[in-house]
């Protein structure tokens, strides 16, 4: 269901003191909108997966810094590219610490899959990654590890980039898309139910 979007979220959102280039983009990813369909709330326990350069977390850090508790699942160490994309964040992270209160950052990745102590999250979101793990071949796992993070009733909230439902679904993904039907799918081999989409 539709519901309305938090005065606060909305003032985070629109604060000056976020980046330039992530606010650019505000209007194809339509942060507020996203994060309230979700269901996010001050008091929740937030779990984000691979949080990039960290467009999201310029949001649910300080939305989360007062009541809540934001976990950070990074990609496992060990490759250059991902190393060097975690030292970003993690520059970017220190450089506004007296907005985004505590962040307890945890790993995701192949035979890493505790991104939360069993049952404690309310939210799990991942912007644009699933397609990322069907390719790296571990998508079941990583996703049978959110069920077990998440609390009875917690909800998964995945963004990715959505492929042609009249195309067969490449079980690789290379091409960084994935048909929804086959993501839905994959959350409900680990235990989902699907709620809706947007």
């Amino acid at each position: 269901a539709a519901n309305a979007i938090d005065p606060q979220l909305a003032a985070l959102v629109a604060s000056p003191q976020r980046s330039a280039n992530f606010v650019a983009r505000d209007g194809a990813r339509h942060p507020a909108e996203e994060l309230t369909y979700f269901g996010l709330k001050p008091r929740m326990t937030v779990v984000e997966l691979w949080p990039g350069s960290g467009y999201w977390t310029e949001i649910l850090g300080p939305y989360l810094a007062k009541g809540g508790h934001y976990y950070v699942a990074q990609p496992v160490p060990g490759n250059k590219e991902e190393d060097e994309g975690v030292a970003r964040w993690q520059a970017r992270v220190d450089g506004m610490k007296d907005r985004v209160g505590s962040i307890t950052q945890t790993v995701l990745g192949k035979d890493h899959y505790d991104i939360a102590p069993p049952g404690s999250a309310d939210l799990v979101v991942t912007f644009r990654n699933l397609h990322n793990w069907v390719g790296d071949g571990f998508a079941e796992q990583a996703l049978a590890g959110v069920f077990r993070a998440l609390k009875p009733g917690g909800v998964l909230g995945v963004e990715d980039h959505r492929g042609r439902p009249d195309k067969p679904q490449d079980p690789k993904a290379d091409d960084g898309y994935l048909r929804q039907d086959y993501a839905i799918a994959l959350a409900k081999q680990a235990g989902f139910e699907f709620v809706g989409s947007s």
